[in-house]
């Protein structure tokens, strides 16, 4: 699919968030719909009960070890190339999560995703993150609310009182893609219907030079990653950023382990005979 994401790449930019609609096959959509449901059953996943997971919301966490289908979500083009127009190149897979956002369930506390970083705001973007609309995203059914132009704000005040924060519900239909930058600051809404799940995927990914959310390297078994495009083993950290931090002997992990074709270490780069 080709398109033009010159809007939604300024969106980003000027107020921290944008929303890609019907931009995912539906047909693709409800197999990764029948996988979630597949892996909750079999993981024997339930509520996580606390702040941030919330009570009624099923979490499945390091879904790349879990299934050949979700490795086409990472290397998605359009997504990909928006979080690139943020992180830029090399940037890293971080986690890999489906939500499953139950009737009931209470507004998440409003939280910045890259507020754990102990870095003083404004700083250079090292989170960039997207929701996969797996059902239809509504106000009624917990869609995720976020904070135009928050982006360029110092963080939320995660356990102070947030009553007069105001923000609004990135609503969306099944098959789009809501992507926001780390700083932005958002939270899952509340729940309010009878019976209406929402199901979404989040893709979170993080520069090339900070740590992952998800430790890619133990959590994913060498055996599956060894099924991976070299793309996404470069997305999972298994390349080299810049040619130098995550070496091994002056190689990367991906050709040492797999075969991949080797990357020039820095050290080694000529500018001068380099073509």
């Amino acid at each position: 699919m080709s398109m033009d994401l010159t809007k939604h790449h300024q969106e980003l930019n000027d107020v921290g968030f944008t929303i890609v609609e019907n931009l995912i096959d539906l047909d693709f959509i409800d197999e990764l719909t029948a996988d979630v449901a597949r892996l909750e059953k079999k993981l024997n996943r339930t509520p996580d009960n606390n702040r941030f997971e919330g009570n009624k919301t099923t979490r499945t966490y390091n879904l790349l070890a879990h299934g050949e289908i979700w490795q086409k979500i990472p290397v998605q083009p359009q997504v990909l190339e928006l979080i690139e127009g943020v992180l830029g190149e090399q940037c890293l897979v971080s986690s890999l999560a489906s939500i499953s956002l139950a009737p009931g369930e209470t507004a998440q506390v409003i939280h910045a995703d890259d507020q754990i970083q102990p870095i003083e705001k404004p700083h250079v973007a090292t989170v960039c993150n997207s929701m996969w609309a797996l059902t239809d995203f509504t106000e009624e059914n917990g869609a995720t609310r976020v904070v135009p132009g928050s982006h360029r704000w110092q963080n939320p005040d995660y356990f102070g009182d947030q009553s007069d924060i105001e923000s609004i519900p990135a609503e969306m239909p099944k098959g789009s893609v809501l992507v926001w930058h780390g700083s932005t600051w958002h939270g899952g809404g509340a729940n309010t219907t009878e019976d209406d799940i929402r199901i979404g995927i989040a893709m979170n990914y993080c520069a090339g030079f900070i740590r992952q959310q998800e430790n890619q390297h133990l959590g994913i078994p060498p055996e599956i990653v060894s099924t991976f495009s070299p793309q996404l083993r470069q997305l999972c950290g298994f390349g080299m950023y810049r040619g130098l931090t995550g070496n091994i002997e002056k190689h990367s992990p991906a050709h040492l382990l797999y075969g991949d074709p080797i990357e020039t270490q820095l050290w080694d780069y000529d500018p001068i005979n380099h073509d």
